[in-house]
């Protein structure tokens, strides 16, 4: 297979054996539990962290956790750049993505649709090369969902212009696809654990309500309460179109939780859009 981007941070944010990786996948997806697993009759977005494996893993676990018993064509992957900065969104739209599973395939037909309907879609090879992101997402994505292809999106600037357009985009090209959309973001960053889930409750409250104009306004005044938030924005505003209902947020934790040190955290949620099952 041509046009593999290679992993960037294997080895390193997660580990970089196929065993290890299992394990370490694994372990977090039975902490978890499962408890959640059926509460949606349709699964339509997750969002999920992406730092360290050993940090964001315990809370990305919990959107995962969800793909069990569940079956998808692809996954659109939406995340920020961390390294390059440019406008619109960046995509890889043919060849794969390689991590200790091995190479998880980008289904070049459906990234050509979302390039057809998106003019601010664009191919950049390079935005991909470092960025960590999407990466973060992958361990979980070929353990739960092994059969499924991915589309790798990366956000620039994140403006709501963008956000907008994406998301519109992305509902038009994964309409009667088996899709899920993945948005990556963690939440805010360096701040003492308090002041942190004061920040983070705004972002927290506005994907509980389903609110991804809310959400849009939010970030217009405090951009730094998540370094995905227009990738957020994005796959909220999709997954309404594509016919989610309902939003539930999984988990909420930081990187105090397991480093102990609560002095400067960075903050994490999972989150699913989809149908729930009356109860």
């Amino acid at each position: 297979m041509l046009n593999i981007r290679r992993a960037a941070v294997a080895g390193t944010w997660y580990p970089g054996s196929a065993a290890a990786l299992a394990r370490a996948v694994d372990d977090h997806l039975s902490r978890a539990g499962g408890d959640l697993d059926d509460r949606f009759e349709s699964l339509v977005a997750l969002i999920a962290p992406h730092a360290g494996l050993m940090y964001s893993g315990p809370v990305a676990a919990y959107a995962y956790g969800l793909l069990r018993d569940r079956t998808f064509d692809v996954i659109v992957l939406v995340g920020p750049s961390h390294f390059v900065g440019f406008d619109g969104v960046a995509i890889q739209r043919a060849g794969g993505f390689q991590t200790p599973f091995g190479v998880a395939p980008i289904d070049e037909a459906c990234a050509a649709d979302i390039m057809k309907a998106a003019p601010i879609v664009h191919e950049r090879v390079g935005a991909h090369a470092r960025e960590h992101s999407l990466e973060m997402q992958l361990p979980f994505v070929q353990r739960v969902a092994p059969g499924a292809s991915i589309v790798p999106l990366v956000m620039g600037h994140q403006s709501a212009e963008t956000a907008r357009a994406l998301g519109d985009a992305l509902a038009t090209a994964l309409a009667g696809r088996r899709a899920l959309l993945v948005a990556s973001t963690d939440l805010s960053h360096y701040h003492d654990a308090a002041a942190a889930a004061r920040l983070d409750r705004v972002v927290i409250d506005h994907v509980s309500r389903f609110d991804a104009d809310g959400l849009q306004h939010a970030l217009d005044r405090t951009p730094d309460r998540a370094c995905g938030g227009g990738p957020t924005v994005a796959v909220m505003r999709a997954a309404r179109a594509l016919g989610a209902r309902d939003a539930l947020v999984l988990k909420y934790a930081d990187s105090g939780d397991v480093s102990g040190d609560k002095s400067s955290v960075v903050g994490y949620m999972a989150a699913a859009f989809g149908t729930m099952r009356e109860r």
